[in-house]
């Protein structure tokens, strides 16, 4: 019997474990039947919204960001000034869902509703053949050097600039450049089967003075009933980025209106230096941004998620919310270079039914909804400070439900410096990124 002792002793030990065990239990969770994906962007300075001409076409066709005219679906990743909204509905209980409705508050003077459209279908296309060449491709690497200054003050810092020679560029140099953090989720595209808002049958720009504060309702073939929803005030489109920059012989300060709803700021450079040396990709390309860490600052003028924020602001690489302006070295931010503030606001997620405390009982949201939201100036070269509000009149009180008029032929006009810069730019990046 004796020899029987140990063994028990084991067995009660285990069972002393088992609240413990539970308390580590994983709960189950299944995905949503239907979900809504809200963004909300407010733009001020830079480009007015027009059909895909100068230096936002550009950027807009080279990084597939919107298409710089009109409202279209993807206005909320372009830059055009105004205040945008992207909408995109799924459900679980039919993936050929084609329309749907939003309601929508007064307030945003849209009301009573939004009407979701998904995509047709394209036809299907064979691949190409891939037919070889005689000779094999040629690759021409671009002229150029690229500089990154980074932090606030009116020094340059030991150790800066990062320098990049892209005749000499080796892939160590490169991934010690190229530091762009970033945590944008990429929230479902219209897609057949996924509705979204705006589209060709409704096209409405949101109205000056436009407020998304409120109670919304999602409803078409497959969306779960009671499917509403309450943005409040604190959640609402944010107010435009009242930001200057003034450039003295030291330096170069930014300065920015205090915003209630900013969660953190953050502020990037971008210009371009005539190398004196003739040709078009002889060009150098300089970088600043207000991070404390090295970062090119590409990835972070966008959405970010709360957890992201709130570890950059510890870091150092966002500024925190009650950060109001920030130099630069003269050296980072010359005459022509453009600059962008952009102030992060928190996401609004909900769900329902809501989570339950017990991690035995496994959690089957019916809906959920994400909105993400962002403001962000532009100081293109040449203005010191920028008029908001009349950035953000632009879009007059159009509230007509079909899409907007043709916008007439763009006029000639002489090339700006804005221009100048972008398409320097635009080729020097072309031709790393093609390598």
């Amino acid at each position: 019997m004796s020899s029987l002792k140990p063994l028990a002793v084991a067995v009660s030990g285990l069972f002393a474990l088992t609240p413990a065990l539970a308390a580590d239990l994983v709960q189950k969770v299944k995905p949503p039947v239907s979900q809504a994906y809200v963004d909300l962007a407010t733009f001020s300075g830079g480009m007015p919204a027009m059909p895909g001409g100068g230096a936002a076409g550009m950027l807009g066709s080279l990084f597939n960001k919107g298409n710089g005219g009109g409202n279209t679906f993807g206005q909320t990743q372009g830059q055009s000034q105004g205040r945008w909204m992207d909408v995109v509905l799924l459900t679980r209980n039919n993936t050929n869902l084609k329309t749907a409705t939003q309601s929508v508050p007064a307030g945003s003077r849209l009301a009573p509703t939004l009407n979701l459209l998904a995509p047709e279908p394209q036809p299907h296309q064979a691949p190409e053949r891939n037919i070889p060449d005689d000779e094999p491709a040629k690759f021409e690497m671009p002229k150029g050097k690229m500089y990154l200054y980074w932090g606030c003050g009116t020094e340059v810092r030991k150790g800066q600039p990062l320098v990049i020679d892209f005749a000499r560029m080796d892939v160590t140099q490169y991934n010690k450049f190229f530091q762009n953090r970033g945590a944008t989720a990429r929230v479902p595209t219209p897609v057949p089967g996924r509705p979204a808002w705006p589209n060709k049958t409704d096209a409405r720009l949101l109205p000056e003075g436009a407020s998304m504060a409120g109670e919304h309702a999602f409803a078409g073939d497959g969306i779960v009933d009671g499917f509403k929803f309450n943005i409040d005030a604190a959640h609402d489109l944010m107010p435009a980025v009242e930001a200057t920059r003034s450039d003295d012989g030291k330096g170069v300060l930014f300065k920015w209106k205090a915003m209630p709803q900013a969660t953190a700021w953050f502020v990037q450079a971008m210009g371009m230096r005539d190398t004196g040396h003739g040709g078009d990709n002889d060009m150098e390309l300089v970088y600043w941004t207000s991070s404390e860490l090295p970062d090119m600052g590409m990835g972070l003028v966008n959405y970010q998620p709360d957890s992201a924020i709130e570890k950059w602001r510890k870091e150092k690489v966002l500024l925190p919310a009650s950060a109001t302006e920030c130099a630069a070295p003269k050296e980072a931010v010359g005459a022509t270079a453009m600059s962008r503030v952009i102030a992060y606001g928190d996401e609004l997620n909900m769900a329902w039914p809501p989570r339950p405390k017990d991690p035995k009982i496994t959690w089957e949201p019916q809906w959920d909804v994400k909105v993400r939201r962002k403001s962000v100036a532009s100081l293109m070269p040449g203005m010191d400070s920028m008029a908001t509000s009349a950035a953000m009149s632009g879009h007059g009180d159009d509230v007509s439900s079909g899409p907007p008029a043709q916008p007439a032929p763009a006029q000639a006009r002489t090339p700006t410096a804005t221009d100048v810069i972008t398409q320097g730019a635009v080729g020097l990046l072309r031709g790393v990124f093609k390598k």
